[in-house]
C-alpha cells in the first residue's frame, strides 16, 4: 500500500469517524445536559460548522489526489469514486453555505429561542423543513463516504497484491 494511499484512507475515515460522532453523540448529549435547548443548539450549530469544513476540505483533497495514482485502476471504479467524493463535498458545501446560511437567517428574523414560536408558525416551519434537509444532507456524505472509504480499502488491498 502507498503513503497516499494510506493518506487518503485516513482522511476519509478521520471524517467520517467525526461526522458519526457528530450525529450520534453530540444532539443527545448537548440536549441533555445543557440548562437550555438555545445553547444546546448553538453548540450543534458550531460543531456542524466544524464538520461541514472539514468534509469540503478532505472531500477536496481526496478529488484531488484521485488523479494522481491513477494506473492499474479500474475507470468506472475511479469514477464512481470520484462521483462519490464529489457527492460528500458539495453535500458540505450545501449543508455550510445554503442550509446553514437559510438557518442562520430564519433565527435572526425569529428573533428569539425557536422554541418559543408557535409550531404553526410559518418561520417555524421554515425552520424544521431546513433542518430535516440539514439531517438529510449530513446523512447523504456520510453514506458517499462509507462506500468511497470501501472502494478506497479495496484499492489498496488489490494494489497490495499484484
Amino acid at each position: 500500500m502507498s503513503l497516499l494511499s494510506d493518506f487518503r484512507i485516513l482522511l476519509l475515515g478521520l471524517w467520517l469517524g467525526a461526522a458519526c460522532f457528530f450525529s450520534f453523540a453530540v444532539p443527545p448529549s448537548v440536549f441533555i445536559v445543557l440548562p437550555s435547548r438555545e445553547l444546546a443548539g448553538a453548540v450543534v450549530n458550531r460543531t456542524l460548522t466544524i464538520i461541514n469544513y472539514s468534509g469540503l476540505i478532505i472531500g477536496l483533497i481526496l478529488l484531488a489526489s484521485s488523479y494522481v495514482s491513477r494506473r492499474n485502476v479500474n475507470r468506472v471504479r475511479l469514477w464512481f469514486e470520484q462521483g462519490l467524493l464529489l457527492l460528500l463535498t458539495a453535500a458540505c458545501a450545501l449543508g455550510q453555505f445554503v442550509i446553514g446560511a437559510r438557518l442562520h437567517n430564519l433565527r435572526e428574523q425569529i428573533g428569539r429561542p425557536i422554541d418559543e414560536v408557535a409550531i404553526d408558525d410559518p418561520l417555524r416551519l421554515a425552520f424544521n423543513n431546513l433542518h430535516g434537509y440539514s439531517v438529510t444532507v449530513l446523512s447523504a456524505a456520510m453514506i458517499a463516504a462509507v462506500i468511497a472509504f470501501f472502494l478506497l480499502a479495496g484499492r489498496a488491498r488489490n494494489s497490495e497484491n499484484l
